[in-house]
């Protein structure tokens, strides 16, 4: 049976822990008084020891031995326990009004009883914080979807009345060539809600249309404010229209209400501009541009809204009851060691009556947002609706750990087999198999570096995993389809396994004499990218469709708005770049037709080839700097420009650094040595202050933080240190260390992975810090913005 102390570390928010009641702590002062009266009733026994014996030898069986000695010294033991126990009794029942503690454990009591009472209050106060927020976020979306469900309704039922009325409205066809449509019925389903006329909307057609559209569009207009007004929002300066009462009436400024959608992406910004666009050309400023598309993009929001809504519901649902659970095994722990009963029943009835123990309004919020999100947005099915409030993580099974020892036996015997055949046919030492090395070197570089990256991913998983880092809810993963320690060890596994076969079916070919061998290569990058590209459900599509749309974000930086799981993904393809190299060798050799026509000097030695590496070179640092730009115009966060700063810099060593190779002179030794251990200065400090928040002021951890997940405080040391070194891997470009050109190979290899795992290494420590910044913060649900707001026009 698992102990409930284990039960309950197990089963706490890890973003709420510091607010959970400290059952560790309360069980440390429980054994404090168990111990405390452990050794008060040894002493009592030790000193009337001598005593008992005086007035044994007092009664007259002193001198000579008997038979019952052994009998009267344990009844003589045991007599002054029970008469202590009596004595206790006694006082128990005077001072049982006073509430006073006579024991000498009195002091651990008391300690226990105070500090329990500061946990209940910090409880309490936290749950009742938390209720307030819910409660005030419940309210505010509920008002949200009551306008969504009116405005939806307005509008379906203005484009059913806009059909019907089509062959009233045009007469001929000519009429409706001379005549643009209006601002307030467009047939690309936008619509104004205002019914005020502009000169700007008059057209030279007929007048009788122009009123027609005026008046069907101030009807909408109408319709539309008055249900928006139904929901809290005021529209004051329409006509016919005053605030207050009686002469004293005023007209207002009009107020406008707008469905505010974040510019996240290039369609949502032009749709942005168009809306303005559209409002500064009515000069009548009471125009409130509505989109069909906007309207959707709302709904989605309000439905996010809602998940989230019901997800943090569930939390503080699973934070009352751990508490109230708590509270109770720790009481039932202080009686059996205290016997303090009526303090503790005080205790448990002030418990009792504790916001978080008897309210339910999280209760009932819960159902309401159960029901509303599945009359709105499930279509009243509860299995559709559950699927998106309350995901289920899919169950383990032992599939994946079978198919993951699978794949790594078999990618070690078809390597082995691989070294061995090329051994013998003497693949690697003979001169004339350049061309086969080339292609080799890269497809098999390409893919290792791929499946490393995948099994330390898996890792940092496995670790997070352990350590409760929710690296789901900081990189917004979906619970249900997020990959697992095992998944991602499975993809690497499987990587390597088909790769390897790959080139042994290769190497098979090219000593049989096949002129179709180099073929076999290129088909595994074809069969890779279409698997990437698979619209089935196979291989973890959502993963690789997660994937994609991360890296289309990352390519169209800055348009798109910067998420965690945007910036870290980009983070990892700064240590990539030897990959970008080897997919750009692979994307000329194969798909440029160079291994028919050309030899494969072709995409080593052409200007353009250089010119190319040296931008797949700066792509991932100027994709990043892109991105710490957008973040510091929409966050105005000084940091975000310092970050930026970190990656111009690499940029320009990388920049210093392939000047260097191509012309070896001492100057441009110097630039080298200053600009790059510039950057890695510059690298480091960020490294460990802001990504790592280590050397933390006044820490009690030594250059530390003060909140550290791991135990052992020298592992953050080692890592410190291991990070310096693999910073300083750019000495070799400098050291010009004089090997053939296939250890050449290997070197770069290997330089490649150390990059990767440093970055690997890099990646714990960023999320761990992230979570406790979380944590600190006691983040643990997303919080999405509504859409509909009120503006105060000018």
């Amino acid at each position: 049976m698992v102990k409930f102390s284990r039960e309950y570390d197990a089963s706490i928010i890890p973003e709420w822990k510091p607010a959970f009641v400290d059952y560790k702590g309360l069980k440390k002062l429980i054994k404090k008084i168990k111990v405390a009266r452990r050794d008060a009733d040894d002493s009592s026994a030790g000193d009337s020891s001598p005593e008992t014996a005086a007035g044994v030898e007092s009664v007259g069986y002193g001198g000579g031995f008997s038979m019952l000695d052994p009998v009267r010294a344990l009844a003589a033991r045991f007599a002054p326990r029970v008469q202590a126990t009596s004595v206790r009794a006694c006082e128990d029942e005077e001072s049982g009004d006073s509430g006073e503690f006579v024991r000498s454990t009195d002091k651990h009591e008391r300690e226990f009883l105070e500090k329990a009472d500061e946990e209940l209050e910090k409880v309490n106060t936290f749950y009742a914080a938390q209720e307030a927020e819910l409660l005030g976020r419940g309210e505010a979306l509920i008002d949200q979807l009551r306008i969504l469900a009116d405005v939806k309704r307005i509008l379906d039922d203005h484009a059913a009345t806009r059909h019907a009325r089509g062959s009233l409205l045009g007469r001929s066809r000519s009429m409706r060539a001379v005549a643009p449509p209006s601002p307030a019925l467009s047939n690309s389903g936008r619509y104004l809600l205002s019914g005020l006329a502009t000169p700007q909307s008059m057209s030279d057609g007929s007048v009788e249309l122009q009123q027609a559209q005026m008046t069907e569009g101030a009807a909408v207009a109408d319709e539309v404010m008055a249900a928006l007004e139904r929901n809290g929002v005021s529209f004051v300066g329409l006509p016919g229209k005053k605030e207050g009462s009686g002469r004293g009436g005023r007209l207002q400024l009009p107020s406008t209400v707008r469905i505010d959608i974040p510019a996240s992406n290039p369609g949502r910004a032009a749709l942005k501009v168009w809306e303005e666009l559209v409002n500064v050309l009515r000069k009548d400023g009471a125009a409130a541009f509505v989109h069909r598309k906007k309207v959707q993009h709302a709904e989605k929001n309000i439905r996010d809204a809602f998940m989230a809504l019901y997800r943090g519901l569930e939390l503080l649902k699973k934070f009352s009851s751990l508490n109230v659970k708590a509270f109770t095994k720790i009481l039932k722990k202080f009686v059996k060691v205290s016997e303090q009963q009526r303090a503790t029943d005080l205790f448990s009835q002030k418990s009792k009556r504790s916001s978080f123990s008897t309210s339910n309004k999280v209760l009932q919020l819960s159902d309401e947002v159960e029901s509303l999100f599945l009359k709105n947005f499930a279509g009243n099915d509860r299995m559709v609706a559950m699927k998106y409030l309350n995901p289920q993580r899919p169950k383990n099974t032992h599939m994946i750990t079978f198919l993951v020892g699978l794949f790594t036996g078999t990618f070690v015997s078809l390597f082995i087999i691989y070294a061995i055949l090329a051994h013998v046919s003497g693949i690697f030492a003979s001169a004339g198999n350049t061309a086969y090395m080339e292609i080799v070197y890269h497809v098999f570089s390409m893919f290792a570096l791929i499946s490393l990256h995948c099994f330390l991913y898996g890792c940092n998983l496995f670790m997070w995993k352990s350590t409760r880092i929710n690296q789901n809810f900081i990189f917004d993963f979906a619970p249900n389809t997020a990959l697992t320690h095992r998944d991602a060890f499975l993809m690497s596994a499987s990587i390597m396994c088909t790769v390897v076969t790959a080139l042994v079916i290769n190497l098979f070919l090219r000593n049989a004499g096949a002129s179709y061998a180099n073929a076999v290569p290129g088909g595994l990058i074809v069969l890779s990218a279409g698997l990437l590209f698979c619209p089935f459900n196979v291989f973890y599509r959502s993963t690789r469709y997660c994937f994609m749309r991360i890296m289309r974000n990352i390519i169209f930086s800055p348009f798109y708005k910067v998420l965690m799981a945007d910036f870290f993904m980009a983070d990892q393809l700064t240590s990539q770049i030897p990959l970008l190299r080897h997919m750009e060798f692979a994307a000329c050799y194969f798909m440029a037709g160079s291994f028919r026509a050309n030899p494969y000097e072709t995409c080593t030695n052409s200007q353009q080839y250089k010119h190319l590496a040296y931008a797949i070179s700066f792509l991932p640092y100027y994709w990043r700097a892109m991105q710490c730009l957008r973040r510091y115009f929409e966050e105005h966060d000084i940091n975000q420009l310092a970050n930026a700063g970190k990656y111009v810099s690499a940029m320009v060593a990388a920049a210093v650094r392939f000047k260097y190779s191509a012309t070896p002179t001492p100057f441009w030794v110097w630039l080298v040595l200053i600009s790059s251990s510039g950057a890695t200065i510059y690298q480091l400090y960020w490294d460990f202050v802001k990504d790592w928040g280590f050397f933390t002021p006044k820490s009690k951890n030594l250059w530390l933080r003060d909140g550290l997940i791991l135990k052992n405080k020298f592992t953050y040391y080692i890592s410190m240190m291991l990070n310096l070194v693999l910073r300083l891997a750019w000495t070799e470009s400098v050291m010009k260390i004089r090997v053939s050109k296939n250890e050449t190979r290997l070197l770069d290899f290997s330089l490649a992975s150390l990059e990767i795992i440093r970055r690997g290494h890099w990646n714990f420590y960023r999320l761990e810090n992230e979570h406790l910044n979380n944590v600190g913060k006691f983040r643990a649900v997303k919080t999405v913005p509504l859409p509909f707001r009120e503006l105060e026009t000018d």
